[in-house]
């Protein structure tokens, strides 16, 4: 499997606090079955991003965690006006690896309406926005319609592991569901944080799709696609999204 958003640097944000938390969770998304992480920071008003010093830190978990994961760097970028201005000038500073793929997380409190507009700059400019777990968005579970909208422009949609079997609840779940049956959902990962509560774990999810959809599903989800976009190449499964 491919994960292509966790928050595994040490110190940078809320995900892993320390180098030994760092190298347990990839220690245990390689005991899952992953194979390639993508590090992706948060960029936002709480926690700067600094795409050198992140590179340089995931050099260094590399050699750490002695197991064979491969590793891409991204971001986990917070969509708002001065950062999408940022992502439009040096995109190369904020994708996944050397990809046009660039992952952005909405406002829980509000989404503006400038959203649908800097979404078509990205993409207009080569960008391929990668919109992070809508369905745990209370705003997007209130109106998921919208997620349809984003996908039909050309946006990806990536849903969290956990909210499949369970762990934000039960309206990201049926959001999730909802999404699925719509064939509006790219790809999953595990927003991993922590090694108990939020860890990278997806063969749980993996499972849960193959008993509820198909194995097929299951691979293009957490194989395919992420390996398609850590590769910087078009996906193998980007269906027409059905309303």
């Amino acid at each position: 499997m491919v994960d292509i958003h966790s928050h595994i640097l040490p110190g940078v944000d809320d995900g892993a606090k320390s180098w030994e938390t760092a190298v347990e969770m990839v220690r245990l998304a390689y005991a899952d079955g992953t194979r390639h992480m993508a590090a992706t920071p948060h960029a936002n008003d709480n926690y700067g991003y600094d795409r050198g010093s992140a590179e340089e830190m995931l050099a260094e978990l590399k050699k750490r965690c002695e197991v064979a994961m491969e590793f891409s760097l991204g971001c986990d970028l917070h969509f708002s006006i001065e950062n999408v201005e940022a992502a439009l000038a040096h995109p190369e500073q904020y994708c996944i690896g050397g990809s046009e793929y660039m992952l952005v997380e909405f406002s829980d409190f509000a989404i503006s309406r400038f959203v649908g507009d800097a979404l078509l700059r990205l993409l207009r400019g080569g960008t391929v926005p990668i919109i992070t777990h809508p369905e745990r968005n209370p705003i997007l579970q209130q109106q998921p319609e919208d997620i349809v909208g984003f996908a039909e422009c050309g946006c990806l949609i990536q849903v969290t592991a956990n909210s499949l079997t369970g762990f934000w609840g039960e309206r990201a779940r049926k959001t999730a569901a909802w999404l699925l049956d719509r064939e509006c959902v790219h790809v999953i990962a595990s927003d991993a944080h922590d090694l108990d509560r939020r860890p990278p774990i997806l063969s749980k999810a993996r499972d849960w799709l193959t008993r509820r959809y198909s194995a097929a599903l299951s691979q293009a989800l957490c194989h395919d696609n992420p390996n398609a976009i850590v590769s910087g190449q078009t996906l193998f499964y980007l269906p027409e999204v059905r309303r």
